[in-house]
């Protein structure tokens, strides 16, 4: 069987939704060898589409001659070819990432504008030919091939991944597909040939100082002189191992479901039923990866589940917090969390209430009458400090008493309505409530003739 065949076989088995009469195709075309045949293949298979080329101008004269060898293939199959120059360098250097970065982030960027800008095109034209069609589907269709996915199966391997890595290059994201990833480099190397097709080539790809080429032409040439049919079995385990992942998948999310409480922006798990999960290590990236764990913190974040309240380990956007018997995920921009830590160093936190500031000196002269403004003997007070939401069964020993009061029925004294009593916070200091906020202090913690230092809180 040809590949012209192969990839109508291909497409009815992963894209069978998409046809010539409901969808438009967007080709992204460096005029490679790949993105050639990939142009030739979706021609004859009766698609309309858009040929779009990024002109990075990093190879000087080169990449003009690529822009305008692509741009020949528009009179060639008579379809629109869309350009786009970059500034690569400049974005290199204003974004101190890799040429490989850049060139990924600002392609991608532009493919979604142009699949905006033809969505719109081709509806209307789609509309005034068949009015019962309502919407036309524009699609990304990129080159990527098996040899393309085996590279990147080993380059996860190499620099460590979870299963997820192990699918390697999936065949839709979205609106971008990958319809020729059945195929293999020398297929379609053969086509071309046969096909009389005409291609340019990139004088960096035949360098070994990107990591893809020095797979591409070191290790995996050695591994095929071991075992001849590696390139075939690795393409089959890839097959198997998506299968696996979705049974690891769906084996999570049941687990997930048993953990997870979720409270607004706050994700809750109680110690004791995470502690009996197995395999812990596992189970525990898997709920915290989503914000910004890394694997490498998972043992810290296992330590949590033995630590003293108020411990805590951090990403860039959240903080995995032990408060009594749950770990609390909860985002670091305070306005958004239910449960915020003060850590001693901190002169201020914002939350829905507005901000709290905090200071710590000694010789007071005057004790503040001001519920919005207290003082605390800071010797009795063990940060990190824990501001949260008032919950029933909350008590502390109301300034001037010395029995505990349930926080609820000294809301209910204060003639508290229920709005009101929903906006309540509390700060805690080693599980114990030191200020209902805006209301009273508690009382095991006011000055003394001995205080030597004192914590001020004001409410602003």
């Amino acid at each position: 069987m040809d590949l012209l065949a192969l990839y109508k076989q291909n497409w009815k088995k992963h894209f069978r939704h998409l046809t010539p009469n409901n969808c438009h195709l967007v080709l992204a075309v460096s005029g490679g060898v790949d993105s050639i045949v990939l142009t030739d293949l979706v021609f004859k298979a009766g698609f309309d589409f858009t040929i779009a080329h990024c002109n990075f101008q990093l190879r000087g004269a080169a990449s003009d001659s690529d822009e305008q060898f692509v741009k020949s293939l528009g009179e060639k199959y008579n379809k629109e070819v869309l350009v786009k120059h970059f500034a690569t360098q400049e974005y290199v250097d204003s974004k101190k990432v890799s040429i490989q970065v850049a060139a990924r982030e600002l392609r991608y960027a532009w493919f979604e504008e142009v699949l905006g800008s033809q969505q719109s095109t081709v509806d209307s034209q789609q509309l005034m030919v068949n009015s019962q069609l309502s919407t036309v589907n524009c699609h990304l269709l990129t080159a990527h091939h098996a040899d393309d996915n085996i590279e990147t199966v080993l380059m996860n391997i190499f620099r460590g991944t979870g299963i997820s890595g192990l699918h390697g290059i999936l065949p839709t994201q979205g609106k971008l597909i990958r319809s020729l990833l059945f195929a293999n480099k020398a297929s379609i190397i053969e086509y071309a040939q046969q096909h009389n097709l005409s291609w340019v080539e990139d004088a960096s790809n035949a360098t070994d100082k990107y990591s893809r080429n020095f797979f591409r032409h070191k290790i995996i040439p050695l591994v095929k002189e071991v075992y001849q049919n590696g390139e075939e079995n690795l393409l089959a385990n890839i097959e198997r191992w998506k299968e696996v992942e979705q049974v690891y998948n769906q084996s999570i999310q049941l687990t997930k479901s048993k953990l997870i409480e979720y409270k607004g922006n706050e994700v809750h798990i109680p110690v004791l039923k995470l502690q009996k999960q197995q395999p812990l290590n596992t189970i525990t990236y898997e709920i915290v990866k989503e914000y910004g764990f890394t694997a490498a913190q998972v043992n810290d974040i296992i330590q949590l589940l033995k630590a003293d309240n108020g411990k805590f380990v951090a990403s860039a956007t959240h903080r995995v917090i032990r408060n009594r018997n749950w770990l609390i995920i909860a985002p670091v921009a305070s306005t958004e969390a239910l449960n915020i830590l003060i850590e001693e160093k901190d002169e201020s936190i914002h939350f829905e209430n507005g901000s709290i500031e905090i200071s710590v000196f000694e010789n007071l002269s005057s004790v503040s009458e001001d519920v919005n403004l207290v003082q605390l003997d800071a010797a009795k007070v063990q940060f990190p400090l824990l501001l949260r939401k008032w919950k029933t069964g909350d008590y502390f020993y109301p300034l001037g008493m010395q029995k505990k009061k349930k926080i609820s029925r000294f809301l209910i004294d204060k003639k508290l309505s229920t709005i009101q009593k929903e906006k309540i916070w509390v700060i805690e200091s080693n599980q114990r409530i030191i200020w209902v906020v805006g209301q009273r202090i508690d009382n095991r913690f006011k000055i003394m003739p001995s205080t030597k230092q004192v914590l001020q809180l004001k409410l602003i």
